[in-house]
């Protein structure tokens, strides 16, 4: 694997540019936006975007000088139309890397395709268990002993690339969907950076379909940690 210096020289070459989509609260945007601005992360914070315009996370980020889009999904006749849209204007903050922070769309395999490779997501379950939506609810209902939350690369099925870290959470008794997601949502906050620092220093990649860390093969669950 190429390290760091030869991927992202550090004289006279701009930092790793992450650009990040959100459609809700934009809990881990911020905390990215956070890790950014103290240097925890050495890259810059290149654009948001949201399709929700009434999102709070949009007002986050400017109240942080960040540089926002938003693209109201609602304005377009069609899925495809929509994310061609959405390329444009990923494609003007010219990203090393794509991060989606709660973005709410099932992206076309046109723009997953575009960015394979430099896209992660996080999804609040320990996948492939849980792929989709009310996922507290779904562990609850099963009687998990554990949940948790990870971090993956993004490819054309939902939910569905190569882990790149986990952080399991116990399942305690009167758990609630509520006090699991509050629980879920403190690990999220932690793995997140984390994934994110990896792959500008560019110590993590995707590779054949594999998520690789300093050029060795990732467990399926990536790795792991108790929260």
């Amino acid at each position: 694997m190429n390290d760091v210096t030869s991927r992202y020289p550090t004289e006279d070459v701009e930092k790793p540019r992450i650009v990040i989509l959100i459609s809700g609260s934009g809990s881990n945007m911020l905390t990215i936006v956070d890790q950014v601005t103290n240097g925890t992360i050495d890259a810059e914070v290149t654009g948001i975007i949201c399709n929700e315009p009434e999102a709070a996370g949009v007002q986050k980020a400017r109240d942080r000088d960040l540089d926002v889009s938003v693209i109201d999904h609602r304005g377009f006749t069609s899925r495809e139309e929509f994310d061609i849209a959405l390329m444009r204007t990923v494609d003007d903050y010219q990203p090393d890397l794509v991060v989606l922070a709660g973005f709410m769309r099932i992206l076309t395999p046109d723009f997953v395709r575009r960015y394979e490779g430099r896209m992660l997501n996080i999804h609040p379950s320990l996948l492939p268990k849980y792929q989709g939506l009310h996922t507290h609810r779904r562990a609850l209902e099963a009687g998990d002993e554990t949940h948790g939350v990870t971090v993956h690369f993004v490819t054309e099925a939902l939910d569905d690339g190569p882990n790149v870290v986990q952080a399991v959470v116990p399942v305690l008794d009167g758990d609630t969907e509520d006090t699991l997601r509050k629980r879920v949502q403190i690990q999220e906050h932690i793995i997140y950076p984390i994934a994110v620092k990896w792959f500008v220093e560019g110590r993590l990649e995707m590779i054949s379909g594999h998520a690789m860390f300093d050029g060795t093969a990732l467990p399926s669950t990536g790795v792991k940690l108790q929260g």
